[in-house]
C-alpha cells in the first residue's frame, strides 16, 4: 500500500488518507469542554449567596458578612493589571456617590509582594477599603480567572452580576445595576 502523507520540505506531515471516523465522539468530547468551562468561568451564580471571607485590609480587618444590609461591589484586582489602573477612579465615584447609601466598595489585592500594591496605591489612590490576598485563599474561593474580576452583591448577600475586565461595557451594566437599586439619589 502506498503512503498516502507526504513530507514538507520543513518536516511537516500533510495527511491526504481520510480521518478516522471518530468526529462525534470529539464533537461530544469539546462540547463537555465547552460546557465545563462555562461552569467555571465565574466566581458564583448569579442569585447565589456570595461566600463570607475575612481578611486583613490595609485600614482594618475586613469581613464580608460585616456589610449585610448593604451593597458592595468586591473587586478582585494585581498591581500588573491595567484595566484595573482605570477602574479604581471610577470605583472612587461609586464611593462618594452611592457611600451614603449603604454602598461599599472593597477591592481585594492578590499581588504576593506588598511593596508591588504600595506602589500602586501611590499612582492610583483608593478611597475605599483595600483588602489583601496574598495567598489567593479568597480568589481561590470565588474561582477568580481574570483581573479585575467584579461582583455587586446585593444587601440581602446574594450575588447580582459578575464581570471580568474593566471597559465600558462592564462599567455600564454595573452602573445601570446601581442606579436601579438607588434610583441615583445623591
Amino acid at each position: 500500500m502506498k503512503n498516502k502523507n507526504r513530507k514538507h520540505e520543513h518536516g511537516l506531515i500533510s495527511l491526504k488518507a481520510p480521518l478516522p471516523p471518530f468526529r462525534p465522539a470529539l464533537a461530544l468530547l469539546c462540547a463537555g469542554i465547552v460546557a465545563l468551562q462555562a461552569n467555571l468561568a465565574f466566581a458564583v451564580e448569579t442569585g447565589s449567596l456570595a461566600p463570607d471571607f475575612s481578611l486583613q485590609g490595609i485600614a482594618h480587618p475586613l469581613q464580608l458578612s460585616d456589610f449585610k444590609g448593604k451593597v458592595v461591589y468586591l473587586d478582585f484586582w494585581a498591581s500588573w493589571c491595567g484595566p484595573c489602573k482605570q477602574s479604581f477612579p471610577w470605583m472612587n465615584d461609586l464611593q462618594a456617590k452611592y457611600g451614603p447609601q449603604g454602598f461599599k466598595v472593597i477591592a481585594v489585592n492578590v499581588d504576593t509582594n506588598a511593596e508591588e500594591w504600595k506602589k500602586f496605591l501611590e499612582k492610583v489612590p483608593a478611597r475605599f477599603d483595600i483588602a489583601l490576598d496574598p495567598q489567593g485563599t479568597v480568589a481561590s474561593q470565588y474561582k477568580v480567572k481574570a483581573m479585575p474580576t467584579s461582583l455587586i452583591i446585593g444587601s440581602d448577600g446574594k450575588v447580582l452580576v459578575e464581570h471580568q475586565g474593566f471597559n465600558e461595557r462592564t462599567r455600564s451594566r454595573s452602573e445601570k445595576i446601581l442606579s436601579s437599586l438607588f434610583g441615583d439619589k445623591q
